[in-house]
């Protein structure tokens, strides 16, 4: 089957109005179009429940696969997981399932992560960890850059600090990009030399100022600023938690528009909370224009991943340049060429 559709393509979507097929073609209903939607910040394989996130197999990630699908997410940026499922992902194209470019396991020391999410790695093993991922077939690698200090009981207070030091981070990204991949940092303590670190991508990056967005600007890298995950205290009915949050917006309405202006690559990432509909409304909400918003999970998320499949594309009835939240009711979503998603019944909110 080959799909047409007739309507307005956005961000930049000058590809065929016809999607590639075989048989006959039929039209695609919707009047608005992208050629898919990027999620640059997903972990397909990481599951939560009462004790918190932990790392689950690989159907509970093809489950999560199908559901990024439907909701027009056609290329994944795993940002960590269960690397042998992760790397399974990308290393075969699947009909109808989105892309996946996958990081492997998470990397971080001993008691500096959560315990369910990572074999811990010495600073004097990072380097050769980075390698092994690499020659497994990661496309990227995901370093922990800072974190609290895990006890027995979970967290501790006030402990988060760095991980590793610079010198041995440096190393890392040095020994990545050598091996061809990229490094995302996961970072969120101000002031902490991560953004000069030579990584490709700042993950969160909470506490990032306008020196560091200029040196990851210079450098063509990116920020993924999860703004479900870091923003999750926003409707608290704690008044000390919507105070440190609404201090937080203030800091994101100031930083997104200037790192745009500097040319850092902003992406939209959700993290294991909300929905990419979400993600880019949050992105309009706090300082950028509606396109800039839409491109940090198109264009510009596609074009700083690399990414362009054909045969990808996702139809709205309602204009997103609008209200970005219409990405949330997509009617029709085609991936690789195959058809996923139908129009929704009446009433029904996709994720």
């Amino acid at each position: 089957m080959a799909w047409t559709f007739s309507g307005v393509f956005l961000d930049g979507f000058a590809g065929e109005r016809v999607v590639a097929g075989t048989g006959d073609s039929e039209k695609l209903p919707g009047r608005y179009a992208l050629a898919g939607l990027v999620d640059a910040h997903a972990h397909p394989t990481v599951a939560v429940d009462e004790r918190g996130p932990y790392l689950s197999d690989g159907e509970y990630g093809t489950a999560r696969l199908e559901e990024y699908a439907t909701a027009g997410v056609t290329v994944i940026r795993d940002a960590g997981g269960r690397s042998q499922v992760t790397l399974g992902f990308a290393g075969t194209a699947v009909a109808g399932r989105p892309v996946v470019t996958a990081a492997g396991r998470f990397l971080a020391p001993a008691n500096r992560y959560f315990p369910r999410m990572h074999s811990p790695v010495a600073p004097d093993e990072l380097a050769a960890a980075i390698r092994s991922e690499v020659a497994a077939g990661a496309s990227w690698v995901k370093i922990i850059g800072d974190f609290p200090e895990w006890a027995e009981g979970g967290p501790v207070p006030q402990s988060t600090a760095a991980t590793y030091d610079l010198e041995t981070l440096r190393s890392a990204v040095d020994a990545a990009h050598a091996a061809g991949a990229r490094v995302a940092v996961h970072s969120n303590l101000p002031d902490s030399g991560l953004a000069g670190i030579g990584a490709d991508s700042i993950e969160h990056g909470t506490a990032l100022g306008h020196s560091e967005l200029e040196a990851l600007g210079v450098r063509g890298g990116a920020w993924t600023p999860t703004l479900c995950a870091v923003l999750h205290g926003r409707d608290s009915a704690d008044p000390a938690v919507r105070s440190r949050t609404g201090e937080l917006r203030e800091r994101l309405r100031d930083c997104l528009p200037y790192a745009v202006a500097r040319n850092v690559r902003v992406l939209a990432g959700t993290d294991v909370v909300g929905t990419i509909a979400d993600e880019i409304a949050l992105l309009a909400e706090h300082g950028l224009t509606a396109a800039q918003a839409i491109a940090a999970a198109g264009s510009s998320a596609r074009d700083f991943l690399g990414i362009h499949p054909e045969g990808d594309i996702v139809t709205y009835d309602d204009d997103p340049l609008a209200d970005p939240r219409a990405l949330a009711r997509p009617v029709a979503v085609v991936v690789r060429g195959v058809r996923v998603r139908l129009r929704l019944p009446a009433g029904e909110r996709s994720g």
